[in-house]
């Protein structure tokens, strides 16, 4: 299904490994309820790596980047609670882009999604844009077993705003500048689609030294706006 909105938050992480049953705790019952509520926010979700991590990967779509970049979410970040300042304190290897979306298709959600991060030299940047959005990608939509294909790029200018949330990580973070995501219904169909979009982007990006980095996620959680929640 297309994303509710054409902005996103993608994050990527670890977690110390006694951190993992507050985390839980957190996330659930504080932190994706607290982000659902804020105004222009559509829906939380968090995965879990079933191959390379990061072992995280939460995603959280908005209205629009402006929404991302304006006051009420910064307002959170900037004023997170006792329990978030804890709880981040035990991130490791943090990736985090606040993303405009280029292409977002599909008819459902799916249990299974792959994240591809890579970058994009400047002077390519609009041919493979548009070899991506308008080539390669929609016939992915009509592959077996796939609910939802998206792209989008960070706003390097929003990613890189420090707030008294990151601030509270015991480590930098990563901007990821291009991302993929293929969802679907079942791991071995998202992991084919995989395969062949890792080879059509080396091609695309001819580029030997090019690292694309990417992550095979099972869905546990998802937070929508709800009436309870809405801000």
């Amino acid at each position: 299904m297309s994303f509710a909105g054409t902005g996103v938050v993608a994050i990527w992480h670890d977690l110390m490994p006694d951190a993992r049953d507050e985390f839980y705790e957190w996330h659930n019952r504080e932190h994706m309820p607290e982000r659902a509520a804020i105004p222009g926010f559509q829906r939380g979700r968090r995965y879990i790596a079933l191959d390379a991590g990061p072992a995280y990967f939460n995603l959280y779509e908005a209205d629009s980047v402006e929404v991302l970049g304006g006051p009420d979410y910064l307002a959170r970040l900037n004023a997170p609670t006792p329990w978030t300042q804890k709880v981040v304190q035990s991130y490791r290897n943090v990736a985090r882009s606040i993303c405009d979306v280029h292409y977002t298709a599909g008819v459902g959600n799916g249990a299974y999604l792959v994240t591809l991060r890579f970058n994009v030299a400047v002077e390519r940047y609009t041919d493979v844009l548009q070899a991506l959005r308008d080539r390669m990608l929609p016939p992915l939509v009509d592959a077996q077993g796939i609910t939802g294909v998206h792209f989008c790029t960070a706003d390097e200018a929003v990613s890189k705003v420090e707030t008294a949330e990151k601030k509270a990580r015991s480590e930098g973070t990563e901007i990821p500048s291009w991302i993929i995501m293929i969802e679907g219904c079942a791991a071995d169909y998202v992991g084919h689609i995989r395969e062949r979009l890792v080879a059509e982007l080396s091609n695309l990006l001819d580029d030997p030294e090019q690292q694309l980095a990417t992550t095979l996620y099972q869905l546990e959680y998802t937070r929508c706006k709800t009436p309870s929640s809405a801000g």
